[in-house]
């Protein structure tokens, strides 16, 4: 069978084809009660909608040659075959007949041809970057692969620290003054450039390491977020040029045992008290959980309740930044002179090693006023602040999960050309191709959606699709390092491939910077249905 030549044009009209039957399917939802009452519906037209944002920014990297527009016919008919699967048996639910895709069907037969899609398994197509993000992805691949990528198995299997040296070459490269503004001692000149060089850094340093390089400059940019949205002038002036140099290193403390995505209902009080030397500030009580890199951080960023009237919610929370010593990696304890205390106790977990992650136990912390972001202005605005950084730490989620991919992929191509199997490289074989040729698309998907949410963050805009790019992304990074680890066979099972630590760190990623099915329930599906009651 001949392979198929590539149609732009007839791509577009199926994506908006997809794009107005899951459009049709919320009107449904919206209709009948919402995501609260109908979850499973609401979750489905949450990854459907992903997937389909995710193949229109596709169509435009298309256009620059035919390896690309072959890659963009194939991430297309992959994504109707997606949403038409979860459409199947549901057309009722959705609101749509059962006919709805037929006219898509031959675009999916033409370019899920197994010939087609085989074709692509080393054809993984160029990123396309401009001149100065050309600069930033060499300059961080070649950071990763010559420093980063030598010590990740080792802090992966003795789950060790992330080495020190580590962090103060990210530091002389710049990295976390990336989302700084330049004029507190940053590289962020904003723009619509703005939030690229982020996601391309992020992506390399993942590419090399997930723990202890592509996390590593998300906790600081949190931070630096928050800073930049709420911070007074003092504030801005004090912390932003020490996160930019690493002197000040922050980890987020947000989540608490009871409370994971239900960050309006948290405990943790901050309440209003001088210290011994009559000084304003406020007294900290409460446990927080899941604290990544919360022993070797300076100070926390804080989510705190000062308002005691719990009906508030989310607007009695504010952010403070918490100073704090050095910890041990296995343990913490601190004590202030005035009586408070900070125990922390690590969280041992399958992988994602070297950042580590703590419960923090905090009784009578006291911190000056000056600490509460925003100070008098900040009171009951923090869950606004955070949330600011953590609509950014979505996408950065996105890109560590692209370059996770993308190493899944190279080593799956690097081991097929060299594993024989019954007398052939079982890169010879049509399932192993096809397996790497969707790879490819896929992989190059994500990465193009990423690039068009971090332009559109870079205007202001964007929200929403940070949300859908990092649920479409991150299970499609769980999808290609098991396929990866099924390529290598057995080997793949051995701690001492590679691709047994991208399998467990592919893991994590639908679970952090917003849970999976909270986000596609609470963010996506609530969003559509608010733009389709308008």
């Amino acid at each position: 069978m001949s392979t198929p030549t590539a149609d732009l044009a007839l791509a577009a009209q199926v994506v908006d084809s997809a794009r107005s039957v899951v459009a049709q399917g919320v009107k449904t939802l919206a209709a009948g009660g919402g995501p609260d009452k109908h979850q499973v519906l609401a979750y489905d037209l949450a990854h459907s909608a992903a997937a389909v944002e995710t193949a229109a920014a596709m169509l435009d990297y298309g256009k620059h040659g035919e390896v690309e527009a072959k890659l963009t016919c194939a991430f297309v008919a992959d994504m109707l075959f997606e949403v038409s699967s979860r459409l199947l048996g549901r057309e009722t639910m959705w609101g749509v007949a059962a006919n709805a895709l037929s006219s898509t069907h031959q675009f999916m037969a033409t370019y899920r041809q197994p010939d087609f899609v085989g074709s692509l398994a080393t054809s993984p197509g160029p990123r396309h970057l401009e001149g100065e993000f050309e600069m930033v992805q060499d300059t961080f691949r070649s950071y990763a692969t010559k420093e980063i990528a030598p010590r990740a198995e080792h802090v992966h299997r003795h789950n060790a620290d992330v080495p020190e040296e580590i962090i103060a070459g990210l530091a002389e490269l710049g990295a976390f003054g990336l989302s700084v503004p330049a004029e507190y001692g940053g590289f962020n000149e904003g723009g619509e450039g703005e939030y690229m060089a982020n996601c391309i850094a992020t992506e390399e340093l993942s590419r090399a390491s997930l723990g202890i390089g592509g996390s590593l400059i998300t906790r600081p940019e949190i931070l630096t977020r928050a800073l930049v949205n709420g911070g007074t002038e003092a504030q801005k002036q004090y912390w932003l040029p020490k996160l930019a140099t690493a002197e000040v290193m922050a980890a987020v403390a947000v989540t608490e045992p009871d409370y994971g995505s239900d960050v309006a209902s948290i405990k943790t009080t901050a309440v209003a008290a001088k210290n011994a030397e009559g000084k304003d500030g406020y007294l900290i009580n409460g446990v927080k959980t899941w604290c990544t890199f919360g022993a070797r951080a300076n100070v926390l960023m804080l989510l705190a309740r000062t308002d005691s009237d719990r009906s508030k919610q989310h607007r009695g929370l504010s952010v403070l930044i918490v100073p704090k010593p050095q910890g041990e990696a296995h343990g913490f304890m601190f004590n202030q002179p005035g009586g408070g205390k900070m125990e922390g106790r690590p969280i041992d977990t399958i992988g994602y090693r070297g950042m580590h992650s703590y419960e923090i136990a905090i009784e009578n912390w006291w911190v000056p006023a000056d600490h509460l972001i925003g100070e008098e202005a900040g009171l009951g605005k923090g869950f606004y602040y955070q949330m600011s950084g953590f609509e950014n730490g979505r996408l950065q989620t996105a890109a560590r999960a692209v370059g996770l991919m993308q190493a899944a992929y190279e080593l799956a191509v690097d081991y097929s050309n060299n594993r024989k199997v019954f007398g052939s490289n079982i890169s010879e074989y049509q399932l192993t191709q096809v397996k790497l040729g969707r790879m490819a698309a896929v992989i190059q998907a994500s990465r193009q959606f990423s690039y068009a949410v971090a332009k559109l963050m870079g205007q202001g805009k964007g929200q929403m699709e940070a949300s859908m790019v990092k649920a479409y992304v991150c299970k499609a990074a769980e999808w290609v390092t098991r396929e990866s680890m099924q390529i290598h066979g057995g080997f793949g099972y051995a701690e001492e491939y590679t691709i047994s630590r991208l399998f467990v760190d592919a893991r994590v990623l639908s679970i952090f910077e917003g849970v999976d099915e909270t986000l596609c329930l609470k963010v996506i599906a609530r969003r559509l249905v608010e733009d389709a009651s308008k």
